[in-house]
């Protein structure tokens, strides 16, 4: 795990897919933080991604490198909302304070299982690890 949390972190723009019905959808997030031996991602109840995840847990993030080096990371996603979870995510990235604050009732936070990793490189070779 600590391999891809470093991927994730270097190269801070995660593409996020979910499906909605039998369409997918993907948007961008910023946010991913180890917490108790588990890799995190945040979202509000408020928007579609939430809905989409409570409907059907399972997603696929990709990111890409600077060099070109990426990294395809699939898994169920479990909510684990809580106040130490929260207040993790405010430690982690102290400019959530200006959205969301620890006994906020939109700011979400889940946790990947079943996670499968694979690390792609430029010259085509892969590397899968499972969380």
């Amino acid at each position: 795990m600590n391999e891809v949390l470093a991927f994730l972190l270097e190269n801070r723009i995660v593409y996020l897919a979910t499906v909605d019905g039998d369409i997918p959808k993907v948007r961008p997030v910023g946010f991913v933080m180890e917490f108790e031996g588990k890799l995190y991602f945040s979202t509000s109840n408020q928007k579609n991604v939430y809905k989409q995840l409570k409907a059907n847990p399972n997603f696929e993030v990709s990111i890409i490198s600077k060099t070109g080096d990426w990294l395809r990371l699939q898994g169920k996603a479990v909510f684990n909302t809580t106040r130490k979870t929260r207040q993790a995510a405010l430690d982690a990235v102290p400019a959530f304070s200006k959205m969301y604050s620890i006994d906020d009732a939109i700011f979400e936070l889940f946790y990947i299982e079943d996670g499968v990793a694979t690390f792609n490189d430029t010259k085509g070779s892969s590397r899968t690890v499972t969380l």
